[in-house]
C-alpha cells in the first residue's frame, strides 16, 4: 500500500522512520522517572539501577517477540490479531477490549496528572478543568491524522529526551568535574557508602519489580503503529532495536547520576531529584522546568492512549468483536468513530477528577499496570504459537528474531507472573487484583453472550 493511498475504511500509513524511533522511546519514557522513581529507590537503593536494566531487558524481549509478528504481519489490531489468530478468537477478545480498558484507565490517569501539575501553576482552577482540557487537546490532535499524532509524539518525546540527555551531562559534570560543588568532583562513592548497592538486599530489589513494570507502560504502542507506518519492516525492527540501548542509557544513566550525586535515602524527602540536580546549579526555575516537562510526559501517554484504544476499538470492529460502525474511517484514514467513544469514556475520569480527586490516581496506575501484564504475557504466549504454526523452512525464514529463544521468552513470562505477586503483596496494589480479574470474567460472559446471540 502506498503511502497516503488507502481503500475506503482503511488506516493510513502516514507515520515515518523519523517519527516512530521517537514514538519508541518517548513510550519507554513515561513519567514514572520523573516522578515515581524516588518512591522506587527507596525500596531498592542504588540497586534500583539493577531492577530497571532487568525490567528493561524484559520489555526487549516481549517487543522482539512483538515485532517478529509484527515484521511478517502489520496491522493495525498488532497483538489483539495475533491473539486471534494464534489464540483463538476468545484471547483476541479478551486482549483487545482489556488493552482499550487499560487505555482508558491509563487516560484517566494521566489527564489527572495534567490536573495536578497545572495546579502548581494555577492553584485557583479546579483540577477536572485542566483534566477536560487535556482530553479536549489531544481528542483533537488524534481526529486530525495518523501524521499529526505523530508528529506531536515526536516533539513530546524530543522534550523528556533533551531534559534526560541535560541532566546525565550536567551530573556527569558535577561527578567528575565538581561543577555545582565549588570544583570538588562529587566522585561515584554515594552508591555504596550508605549500607551498600543493595542496601535492603535482594527483597528490596524485588519489591520495586512492580514500581519498575509500570514506568515501562505503553512501550508496546510500536505494535500498534505497525498498520500505520509507512514502511513497517524496516521502521519497526529499527524502532524495537533501540529500545533496550535506550532504556540502558535514559534510565540507567540517569539514575546512575541521580544516585552518584545524592544518598540515595535522602532521595525523595527534597522533591524531585531531576529538580534537585538542576537547582544545585543556580537554577531557580527548576521546579517550573521540570513540572513543564512531566507535563508533557503526561499528554504525551494521553494522545498515545487515545491513538491506541481508537485503533484497538477499530480492530476489534473489523473482526466482528464490536459494533461494526468503529470501523469506519474518515477520508484522512482516522477511526473517528472508535476515537469518539473512547473519549466519551474518558470523561468518566474529568468526572471522578471532580468528585473524589485525591484517590483517582493510585487506583487507577495500579489497575493499569495489571492490564499492562496480562497484554505481555498474551504478546509472549503468541508469539510462542505463531512461531509452532511455522514450518521448518518458514522459520528459518523469519527476519526479526526474538533472541535466545525460547528461553528468553519463558524467562519473560516468570518475571511477569513474579510481578503479579509483587502486586498481591502491597495492599495499595492489590486492588488490581480484584478489579482487573473481574474485568476478564466479565468480558468472558459477554464474548460468549455475543456467540450466543448469532446462532
Amino acid at each position: 500500500m502506498q503511502q497516503g493511498k488507502t481503500k475506503a475504511n482503511d488506516l493510513h500509513r502516514g507515520l515515518g522512520q523519523r517519527q516512530m524511533r521517537l514514538i519508541a522511546l518517548g513510550a519507554a519514557i513515561g513519567v514514572g522517572l520523573f516522578l515515581g522513581s524516588a518512591n522506587a529507590i527507596m525500596l531498592a537503593g542504588p540497586g534500583i539501577i539493577l531492577s530497571y536494566l532487568i525490567g528493561g531487558a524484559v520489555i526487549f524481549v516481549i517487543m522482539r517477540a512483538l515485532g517478529e509478528m509484527a515484521v511478517h504481519n502489520p496491522v493495525a489490531g498488532s497483538f489483539s490479531r495475533y491473539a486471534h489468530n494464534y489464540l483463538g478468537p476468545l484471547a483476541g477478545y479478551l486482549t483487545g477490549w482489556n488493552y482499550w480498558f487499560l487505555w482508558i484507565v491509563t487516560c484517566i490517569a494521566e489527564i489527572t496528572a495534567v490536573g495536578i501539575y497545572m495546579g502548581v501553576w494555577f492553584p485557583d482552577v479546579p483540577r477536572w478543568i485542566w483534566a477536560l482540557a487535556a482530553l479536549a487537546s489531544m481528542g483533537t490532535v488524534n481526529l486530525l491524522s495518523v501524521k499529526a499524532y505523530g508528529e506531536f509524539e515526536f516533539w513530546f518525546a524530543l522534550v523528556k529526551v533533551v531534559t534526560i540527555v541535560l541532566m546525565i551531562v550536567v551530573g556527569g559534570a558535577m561527578i567528575v568535574f565538581g561543577i555545582g560543588n565549588h570544583g570538588v568532583p562529587l566522585g561515584v562513592s554515594n552508591l555504596w557508602t550508605h549500607g551498600g548497592f543493595f542496601p535492603n538486599g535482594a527483597k528490596g530489589v524485588l519489591m520495586s519489580m512492580q514500581m519498575v513494570m509500570f514506568a515501562y507502560l505503553g512501550v508496546e504502542i510500536i505494535g500498534l503503529t505497525a498498520g500505520e507506518a509507512a514502511n513497517p519492516q524496516e521502521s519497526i525492527p529499527g524502532a524495537i532495536n533501540s529500545v533496550f540501548w535506550r532504556i540502558l542509557i535514559f534510565y540507567g544513566g540517569a539514575l546512575f547520576v541521580i544516585l552518584s550525586i545524592y544518598p540515595w535515602n535522602e532521595i525523595g524527602t527534597q522533591g524531585s531529584p531531576f529538580v534537585m540536580t538542576f537547582e544545585r546549579l543556580g537554577i531557580r526555575t527548576a521546579a517550573g522546568i521540570i513540572n513543564f516537562v512531566v507535563l508533557t510526559a503526561a499528554l504525551s501517554s494521553c494522545n498515545g492512549g487515545l491513538f491506541s484504544s481508537g485503533r484497538m476499538l477499530y480492530n476489534l470492529a473489523q473482526q466482528g468483536q464490536a459494533p461494526r460502525t468503529f470501523s469506519k474511517t474518515t477520508q484522512s484514514g482516522v477511526p473517528r468513530r472508535a476515537i469518539l467513544v473512547s473519549m466519551a469514556a474518558l470523561l468518566v475520569g474529568v468526572l471522578l477528577n471532580y468528585l473524589i480527586p485525591e484517590k483517582v490516581f493510585v487506583w487507577v496506575t495500579s489497575i493499569s499496570t495489571f492490564g499492562a501484564i496480562w497484554t505481555w504475557g498474551i504478546i509472549l504466549v503468541a508469539q510462542m504459537r505463531f512461531r509452532a504454526s511455522l514450518s521448518p523452512s518458514e522459520q528459518c525464514a523469519v527476519r526479526f528474531r526474538v533472541p535466545f529463544w525460547p528461553y528468553g521468552s519463558w524467562f519473560a513470562l516468570a518475571f511477569l507472573a513474579l510481578v503479579i505477586g509483587l502486586m498481591a503483596y502491597f495492599p495499595d496494589t492489590r486492588i488490581a487484583l480484584y478489579v482487573g480479574p473481574a474485568w476478564l470474567a466479565l468480558l468472558v460472559l459477554l464474548h460468549y453472550t455475543q456467540v450466543s446471540s448469532r446462532r
